[in-house]
């Protein structure tokens, strides 16, 4: 792994393996030096890098370390309910965090997976896949994953037709026809990004219609190329060495001809890597409005938590709050 200073690196950009940000504070064999950090942040999505920034701004010796940048973000499609632009792609406004983030003292690693948080003492220690850490607080901002149909078939086609990523694979299916299945914002934003691509696009929901934004909603049903399909269950990927159709149960059991499958079902928060936090029956971090959670000095922001609505916006403000709560707790604790 490369080291670079956040004030010094200037990165090109070309695809999504390019939006890294630089890893300090490491031993050339990449094993994590000794130090007691004020504040340690877990992911570097809108949560994660906002939480960093301000946390930068109040001069906390700060650890932010992520597998990736922008987390679901940069996966994103077309972002038009950010407040200051009215359209930027998702990987954009990833990159526009980047280098906000790049204009304050912080140390980041990132290609790091975290594996587990646990309290001793007075301090946090938080175990990664490379080394081992210690904070005085600790920000779990480590976001989503998509959620899995766990159908037959769906193993066994992944990377072979099967994907849950719109943004990265979608020109893979280039005049081929294709499901997207799922009926919430993430479904519709999929299949838009397909429209210009696919020849024809089913899109199926086991809802009687589509949820989520109105704007999207209506551009998807105006669609010529797009076939919704409400009340429809998915049982089956079929294929040979590649997908090749769906078995799906609507009024009866119907096969349709597709060469790819995008599962776009919602996600699961990342919330495995610690233990000694509440969480609810979905596995979400539960916290308070300062993002506190019941464990003093572990603070919680973005789509690992309870927070209704997961939305971009809505995750960077948490990311904000969480921040100014660790500040606060560290002041009062002296």
């Amino acid at each position: 792994m490369s080291l670079r200073s956040f004030t010094s690196s200037k990165l090109v950009y070309t695809d999504l393996e390019t939006l890294n940000l630089a890893a300090i504070n490491k031993s050339s064999s990449g094993v994590a030096m000794a130090g007691l950090y004020d504040l340690i942040i877990v992911g570097a999505g809108p949560a994660g890098i906002t939480a960093g920034i301000y946390a930068a701004r109040k001069r906390l010796r700060t650890l932010v370390i992520s597998k990736d940048v922008g987390g679901q973000t940069a996966l994103s499609g077309a972002v038009e309910n950010y407040t200051g632009y009215q359209y930027i792609s998702g990987f954009e406004l990833a990159r526009k965090f980047e280098e906000h983030v790049k204009e304050f003292e912080l140390e980041f690693h990132e290609r790091e997976e975290v594996t587990g948080i646990r309290k001793i003492d007075d301090t946090f220690r938080v175990s990664t896949d490379q080394g081992a850490y210690e904070g005085k607080t600790v920000v779990v901002a480590s976001g989503a994953k998509p959620k899995e149909l766990r159908i037959p078939g769906e193993k066994e086609f992944k990377n072979r037709g099967v994907t849950y990523c719109a943004t990265c694979d979608a020109p893979l299916f280039a005049g081929k026809d294709v499901a997207v299945i799922g009926g919430g914002n993430s479904a519709m934003d999929a299949t838009l990004q397909l429209l210009s691509i696919a020849r024809k696009i089913y899109l199926i929901t086991i809802n009687p219609e589509l949820e989520g934004d109105q704007i999207m909603k209506e551009k998807v049903l105006q669609a010529k190329n797009v076939e919704v399909w409400t009340n429809t269950k998915m049982l089956e990927v079929l294929g040979d060495n590649m997908v090749a159709a769906i078995r799906v149960m609507k009024h009866e059991e119907a096969m349709l001809n597709v060469q790819g499958v995008f599962i776009e079902i919602g996600y699961t928060p990342n919330s495995e890597c610690i233990d000694v936090v509440e969480k609810n029956t979905l596995d979400e971090i539960k916290v308070n409005p300062r993002c506190e959670t019941n464990v003093p000095g572990i603070f919680a922001a973005g789509d690992v938590t309870d927070v209704p609505e997961k939305q971009i916006i809505i995750a960077a403000g948490e990311g904000a709050k969480a921040a100014l709560s660790a500040f606060s707790y560290l002041s009062r604790k002296g």
